[in-house]
Parts: structure tokens; C-alpha cells; sequence
């Protein structure tokens, strides 16, 4: 008996499709780009620390924030997609990337859910609070403390007055994207005696909620009915205008 025999262009597309879901795997934690499973949201996971300007050990997990920049614009741009979902459990890491990530997420015009499980530390607070609504989950923590820096430091007064800004830009936007005040995160940032070996303060899930960080604990399934209500709830004013 013959056995049919792929020719060599079937085989060079199944090497590249084997190649692509790979990648996917490897870089966003996709399976596949979603063809078997339509939806009108877009989900987003922010995982391990945020890679910024430069490139992490590989033994480090991390998210990569010019992989998610496409995806938060196809968010805006894409009709098809009405709502955004962000998924966190992050040590946090650089803070012009997260920052970049954060103000993405305020910017889009559509209703956006945030949820933290694990953690959503450090620059991972900005993160979780910069969507429209946010959830974390009774067990998370979220870590709050000042900006730090590693390699060479000019010890100028010129490179104080940039950390002092740069952690100013931090907690203003930690403030304006939620229900904290700002004279608490700052207690909370500086504070001495609530961490062994370090300064800052650990938040447990409704500890964030009570500090105003996030609006509510809740988990997957209290994250998705909120965001589709708020859908309902713009289209039903789209409709009205």
C-alpha cells in the first residue's frame, strides 16, 4: 500500500506553524493565538519581574513589556475587543517599563479588570491599579517600598533629586488611579518595622482593599462579571448618545 507523502512545502509549513506555537509558548504563555476559542475580551498576564531596557538571566520568569505594548494597543484598536482583563502575580522589576505598561492601561477607552494573585509587588502596584476596577485574592500580598537601584551611582545631589522624583511619579499615579491617600502610601513605603530586613510594608488582600490600593477582594469569576457588567454598561450609554 502507498502512503501519501507530504510534499516539501507541507512540510516547511508545518515546521513553521510547529516553530510559531512555540515561540508563543515560550515568550507569552499562549497556546495558540486564540482561534479555537473566540472571545471579545482580551486577556493579559503580567508574571515574574518586568523586563525593561535591559534583558533579565534567562533563569529569571519575566514579562517582557514590548511583547505587551501591541497587545494593550489592540485592546484600543480592535472592535472586536470590548474589554481588558489583566492578570498579576509579579516581584515587580523595572520602573519606566511598568510605569509604560500602566499608563497604557489607564489610556484605553474600554472597560479594564485587573486581578492579583500571588503578588503584585512593587512596581506591580501601580500595575493593578491602573485599570478601571481591581480584585485581588484573599491569600495575595502586595509589597509597598521605595524605589530601588542597582550598578553604578553618582552620589551628586542631581542623582537624589531623580530618585526622589521617580518615586514621587510613583505613588502620584498609585494615588490618581485609586482610593489610596497619598500621606498612607508614603507612611507605608518608609515604614521600618513591618518587614525583617528591609523598609516598606506587606499587604495581605484585604489590607490592600482597606488601604484603598484595590477596590475589592474577589477572585477569576468575580473579575469577569464585573467587567462584563461594565461592557453592558458603556454599551447601554453608546446606545443613548
Amino acid at each position: 500500500m502507498n502512503m501519501p507523502v507530504k510534499n516539501q512545502n507541507e512540510n516547511g509549513n508545518q515546521n513553521q506553524n510547529e516553530d510559531f506555537t512555540s515561540s508563543l509558548i515560550k515568550e507569552l504563555g499562549l497556546l495558540s493565538l486564540g482561534n479555537e476559542f473566540k472571545s471579545d475580551l482580551q486577556y493579559i498576564s503580567i508574571i515574574g519581574s518586568i523586563e525593561g531596557h535591559n534583558v533579565l538571566p534567562a533563569e529569571n520568569k519575566t514579562t517582557k513589556y514590548e511583547h505587551l505594548i501591541p497587545q494593550l494597543i489592540a485592546v484600543e484598536e480592535n472592535a472586536e475587543i470590548k474589554g481588558l482583563l489583566t492578570v498579576l502575580n509579579t516581584v515587580g522589576g523595572d520602573v519606566e517599563a511598568g510605569l509604560a505598561l500602566a499608563e497604557l492601561i489607564a489610556t484605553i477607552s474600554k472597560p479594564t479588570v485587573s486581578l492579583v494573585l500571588g503578588g503584585g509587588h512593587s512596581i506591580g502596584i501601580p500595575l493593578s491599579a491602573a485599570s478601571d476596577y481591581s480584585f485581588i485574592s484573599e491569600t495575595a500580598t502586595m509589597t509597598l517600598h521605595p524605589i530601588r537601584t542597582n550598578g553604578l551611582i553618582i552620589t551628586a545631589e542631581p542623582t537624589f533629586e531623580y530618585l526622589r522624583k521617580t518615586q514621587d511619579r510613583i505613588v502620584d499615579f498609585i494615588v490618581s488611579h485609586s482610593k489610596a491617600k497619598r500621606e498612607e502610601i508614603v507612611k507605608r513605603m518608609n515604614c521600618t518595622d513591618n518587614m525583617a530586613n528591609d523598609v516598606g510594608t506587606v499587604l495581605f488582600g484585604r489590607e490592600a482593599v482597606e488601604l484603598g490600593i484595590i477596590d475589592e477582594v474577589g477572585g477569576l469569576s468575580n473579575a469577569l462579571k464585573k467587567l462584563r457588567e461594565m461592557i453592558a454598561l458603556q454599551n447601554m450609554e453608546n446606545n443613548i448618545q
